[in-house]
């Protein structure tokens, strides 16, 4: 499937229609879910029913914007009115907003055409779409091995081209690491940037929807459709959203401008050799184009997976709390009391990762604990930010490996939480400073897995990441390579 850009010019030239674009994408959908199960629902007649629309608006020969008839994928945690949101829970198996989301509002103001909702690890509580309900995503590229999470099911959904481009949501890296398992563009965006109005909430000062794409211009058109201040949201910031394409540029001239410290901390135990040399090669090759390269220090990195397993968990807690059987979704039969009924519903309702977070956050608060986990935590998290604002006096953007490894085989973590939680080292700090971070393609091991670059930038700074992410993603043919799904 082409671009976003490719697409906008056949669709205006009449070389095809969004029905055809559209029936393409529900084709290729079908053919390939039993293998892959990228989707948890798949909405074919909305999504042709959009395309038509599109299609009469060129006909009556008025303008139609860049994401006009484009197939989106939407992460099954942000709430589509009128189409069952799941979380991919037994929770909320059967829930339908009666409500839009801001960003899905956004799309379909734009004329975008949603062909259904992806698969995620349960109430985006996982680093490998295994803790789905409903079943896990495979990885295109190799179908034994893991699609990445939280957002498994939208990062595998382009990398297959069943959809153009997606929607995820990122609370410590659950869209730059299915990103780099599946060799596509993931960006998590300045947090307070894209509403979070209608995305079901996990830990509320980490969470932010953010775009894949095959290619970082894609993910660059889609980030721009759905930024913006949002009076639903408290925490939306009141800025003005540039025009994220003007910062593509084929290099980084003039030569020495930008600098671009590599995170050492990164480096060392844990990290894969191969995913260590195609990490040095992106960075000669960054260096090729026009950067500066430099060795930074953010001593404090090491602390944000601690920290994280105590902020995220707690906030878990107060937000799952609304899961009780009462208002909506799951509740258990035959209970002889309130109490018995409230229990039955969250031990069924919820699967195993989502309580042990639960637990772990309720432990966190409870009284003579909080000082001592949560509110210290909370200091290590000013301390991790502050560590990012002292590099940022030195370079422009940081760069690390966006996973210490590439894809793992199906069920090889499964029985050990903290190896799961591990994938998940290099991306979490970005989330505990609310800063943003694209994860792009740089390379394939001996395995032909994908492995990701990890560009993070200064807050509110996406231009100069997608700068940096297209300069070097246009240098290379990682981009161009697609799985063979046998």
């Amino acid at each position: 499937m082409a671009s976003i850009r490719e697409l906008h010019k056949h669709l205006v030239s009449k070389e095809r229609s969004a029905v055809e674009i559209t029936q393409e994408a529900l084709d290729r959908i079908q053919a390939l879910e039993p293998k892959l199960h990228s989707f948890l629902s798949v909405t074919a007649d909305r999504a042709l029913e959009q395309a038509r629309a599109v299609d009469a608006k060129i006909a009556a020969k008025e303008e139609i914007g860049l994401l006009a008839g484009i197939p989106i994928g939407v992460k099954d945690n942000i709430c589509t009115k009128g189409i069952r949101t799941t979380c991919a829970s037994r929770m909320l198996e059967n829930f339908i907003p009666p409500y839009e989301s801001t960003v899905t509002e956004k799309l379909l103001a734009a004329g975008a055409v949603i062909v259904g909702k992806t698969n995620l690890d349960e109430f985006a509580m996982g680093g490998s779409t295994e803790t789905s309900a409903f079943g896990m995503t495979r990885n295109p590229w190799d179908l034994s091995r893991v699609a990445g999470g939280s957002s498994g099911g939208s990062a595998a959904a382009v990398a297959a081209e069943e959809c153009v481009v997606s929607l995820g949501s990122d609370t410590g890296g659950s869209i730059r690491q299915p990103a780099s398992f599946c060799g596509v563009v993931g960006i998590k965006p300045t947090y307070g940037l894209v509403s979070r109005y209608g995305l079901v909430a996990f830990a509320s000062s980490l969470d932010q929807i953010g775009s894949f794409g095959r290619t970082v211009e894609d993910a660059a058109i889609l980030l721009g459709a759905i930024a913006g201040y949002d009076p639903k949201d408290s925490t939306s910031l009141k800025v003005a959203i540039p025009d994220y394409t003007a910062a593509l540029k084929p290099d980084l001239k003039p030569r020495g401008q930008l600098k671009i410290g590599v995170i050492k901390e990164t480096f060392g135990e844990g990290l894969d050799s191969q995913v260590e040399q195609a990490i040095a090669k992106a960075l000669e090759q960054l260096q090729a184009l026009g950067a500066e390269i430099h060795v930074v220090s953010c001593p404090r990195f090491r602390y944000g997976l601690p920290s994280y397993y105590i902020i995220a968990p707690s906030e878990a807690s107060a937000n799952l709390a609304r899961y009780d059987g009462v208002k909506y979704g799951y509740r258990a039969a035959d209970a002889d009391n309130l109490v018995e009924m409230y229990t039955r519903t969250r031990a069924t309702g919820f699967g195993a990762e989502v309580k042990r977070r639960i637990m772990l956050g309720t432990y966190a608060l409870s009284a003579g604990y909080y000082d001592a986990y949560y509110l210290k935590a909370q200091k290590v998290r000013t301390l991790i930010k502050e560590d990012f604002e002292k590099a940022f006096e030195q370079v422009d953007v940081l760069a690390c490996p966006t996973a210490p490894t590439t894809a793992f085989k199906a069920g090889e973590k499964t029985s050990d939480p903290l190896s799961m939680y591990l994938v998940d080292l290099m991306t979490i700090p970005v989330n505990l400073a609310g800063l943003p971070g694209i994860s792009v393609p740089c390379g394939f091991d001996d395995n032909g897995l994908p492995i990701g670059l990890q560009l993070i930038g200064k807050a509110l700074r996406e231009d100069q990441l997608f700068q940096v992410a297209y300069a070097y993603e246009q240098s290379t043919s990682w981009h161009l390579q697609k799985p063979k799904i046998e």
